[in-house]
């Protein structure tokens, strides 16, 4: 969906119907895609919230109750928000422990909250979906009153969009939404025609580096492959979601142990255009691989989800979540490559510091203040610590 200036629509404002939706099986595909799939951000597409939901990933047991706000001119679907309503901060990849302290002692409830994200997608492209036809600014005040009606009604104590579309977070300013800056990484295709092109943009110690982070594989006997849609291999399914398990057990407390088995063989079914694994094997023995990555790509971005390894191999992780994907990105004329959520050693494989944003209204007036007053303070420092980590990149001097 292009973004813009928002234009006068055709539709008729006084046939809009408001309905929450605690299922996308009650809407069809192809009219909830209508909407979603002409945005560059695939993580909002029918399929992709559905298996979510079918798998139990997204469910009251787990803290993600499912509650979408549709909007209908008869029986037309022309605008939709994926919300959810939470009864912790588990999973959003956006820490807002501070602000549910600074409630906890002013003795005020943050919880329940209504939270706008893909789950579990620490990605930057949340936004409303719509229609092309339909005033966008209207539309989006409707929508924002009928989330408001809903914070009222339940009890909840705000709403937060997450890792927004930067220019809709823009937009969403005007109705009241406090704009709170965070950290991610991207990559960005230079023009580049090889993997050697990409190599050109680092520093003469920092190319040996990656040059000698790869040739690790051949030395400890690794083969890597990269597997698209239905040539991913059935077997590759399970064996992803035990990498799943094994990678956030190791993060603890702290990992994000959501998504079960069912997710992976349905989103294996379901989603397999939009695949891509990238598998390495220990050359004595190519029936399984050794470690795996598991991306997503539509039309021109790349985006890396998760990754593990059957046990530690030195350099595995470098390589079948940045150099292969970076490889194949530039064969394939992927222009931007999201890795994921991730420390600053993204920084030394190329990967650029890229603000993202997510979007906070209270409905306590003592806590929206509090935030109003000292967001812009924060912000800032959110930009100097970019601004110091790029300064980091070890790039070649022009």
């Amino acid at each position: 969906m292009e973004s813009g200036r928002p234009q006068r629509g055709i539709v008729n404002p006084s046939s809009f119907r408001v309905a929450w939706i605690s299922n996308l099986g009650s809407i069809r595909p192809h009219a909830w895609d209508a909407l979603a799939k002409p945005l560059a951000y695939p993580f909002l597409e029918w399929n992709w919230l559905r298996t979510l939901e079918l798998s139990q990933s997204t469910a009251l047991e787990t803290g993600w109750l499912p509650h979408h706000l549709t909007i209908w001119s008869g029986d037309r679907l022309v605008a939709a928000a994926p919300l959810y309503i939470k009864g912790h901060s588990a999973g959003e990849f956006v820490f807002d422990h501070v602000w549910a302290d600074v409630a906890q002692r002013l003795n005020i409830s943050y919880f329940p909250k209504l939270v706008g994200m893909s789950p579990f997608t620490p990605m930057i492209g949340y936004r409303f979906l719509m229609a092309p036809d339909v005033d966008e600014t209207e539309m989006t005040h409707l929508m924002v009153t009928a989330i408001d009606d809903l914070c009222r009604r339940v009890g909840l104590g705000g709403v937060s969009f997450l890792f927004v579309d930067p220019s809709w977070g823009q937009r969403m300013r005007d109705f009241g939404f406090q704009k709170w800056q965070h950290l991610s990484f991207a990559w960005t295709n230079r023009r580049f025609r090889t993997f050697d092109d990409y190599l050109g943009r680092f520093n003469s110690n920092q190319r040996r580096n990656i040059k000698r982070e790869r040739q690790a594989m051949k030395r400890q006997d690794i083969t890597i492959e990269v597997y698209t849609g239905g040539d991913i291999p059935a077997e590759f399914i399970p064996r992803m979601y035990s990498f799943y398990e094994s990678t956030n057990q190791k993060f603890g407390p702290w990992g994000c142990h959501y998504l079960n088995r069912s997710f992976f063989e349905m989103v294996g079914a379901r989603f397999s255009d939009r695949l891509l694994m990238v598998a390495a094997f220990e050359n004595h023995n190519r029936r399984l691989p050794v470690g795996m990555s598991f991306l997503v790509r539509k039309n021109d971005r790349l985006y890396g989800r998760y990754w593990g390894s059957r046990h530690e191999i030195s350099m595995l992780h470098f390589n079948v979540c940045y150099y292969t994907p970076i490889e194949w990105a530039i064969s394939n004329g992927i222009q931007y490559f999201d890795p994921g959520a991730g420390g600053a050693h993204k920084i030394r494989r190329g990967f650029e510091v890229v603000p993202n944003y997510s979007l906070h209204r209270f409905s306590d007036e003592r806590l929206q203040r509090i935030m109003n007053q000292h967001i812009d303070a924060i912000n800032r420092l959110e930009g100097e610590q970019a601004d110091k980590l790029n300064r980091q990149l070890p790039l070649a001097k022009k």
